[in-house]
């Protein structure tokens, strides 16, 4: 380890009625990035820059995306701010590649972020990122199965893995009462009604059909039915 659409809003809102809680809103709109100072803007510009420069030798984003990585990558990132539970002493970040989002949001909001990675270049540039833009993070060389970290109130994981499987990698990182904030895409309905074959859990969304962020407590695997 080295340190350093319609249906989706309708299945969101039938969780909600489920829940019973007004302290959990059903999210009904696109939540726009949090304003950055200047200091943080030119961080995250220093760090979407390396990115671009890093993707040309190893695979962090596509070849296609270089010329747009501040919008489709960072300001995407930065969606999940705001969703962020208020003091949130640290977090997890699955699979974070080119440090989407888990980088970008400890640059962003300061809160401490684990990254855990298994592909050891890709380790390599987080941490040159980690150091040229002051981010608050520990890189983990490790795969996310056997990373050894104690479990955290928040975990994020962007373009990671199906949520089936993705409930299963993060599940046993999540401190009790924690949330998973999960980007998705246009197949999120698909992923959901998968994952309640196998899982239970408490669902919120933000955002638009094509791209919600899932908002997840209390991931539990259901007991199978004795027949």
């Amino acid at each position: 380890m080295v340190v350093a659409d319609g249906n989706l809003r309708g299945i969101m809102c039938q969780d909600r009625a489920a829940m019973a809680s007004p302290a959990r809103p059903c999210y009904a709109g696109r939540m726009s990035a949090p304003p950055l100072s200047s200091d943080t803007e030119a961080r995250l510009r220093a760090y979407a820059e390396l990115l671009a420069s890093w993707t040309r030798r190893i695979n962090l984003v596509s070849a296609a995306d270089q010329a747009s990585i501040w919008t489709r990558h960072v300001q995407d990132s930065l969606r999940l701010a705001p969703l962020m539970p208020a003091g949130t002493p640290r977090a997890i970040d699955l699979g974070s590649g080119g440090g989407l989002p888990g980088l970008v949001l400890a640059i962003a909001t300061g809160v401490p972020f684990e990254l855990v990675e298994a592909d050891r270049r890709k380790c390599a540039f987080l941490m040159e990122a980690a150091r040229l833009t002051r981010a608050p993070v520990r890189v983990h060389t490790a795969r996310i199965e056997s990373c050894g970290l104690e479990p955290a109130p928040l975990i994020t994981a962007r373009a990671l893995a199906p949520l089936p499987a993705l409930l299963a990698l993060a599940a046993p990182l999540l401190a009790p009462g924690g949330v998973l904030l999960l980007p998705k895409g246009a197949r999120s309905a698909e992923e959901l009604a998968a994952a309640r074959e196998t899982w239970s859990f408490t669902l919120d969304t933000e955002g638009t059909a094509d791209t919600p962020i899932l908002i997840i407590r209390h991931p539990a695997r259901k007991v199978p039915a004795h027949v």
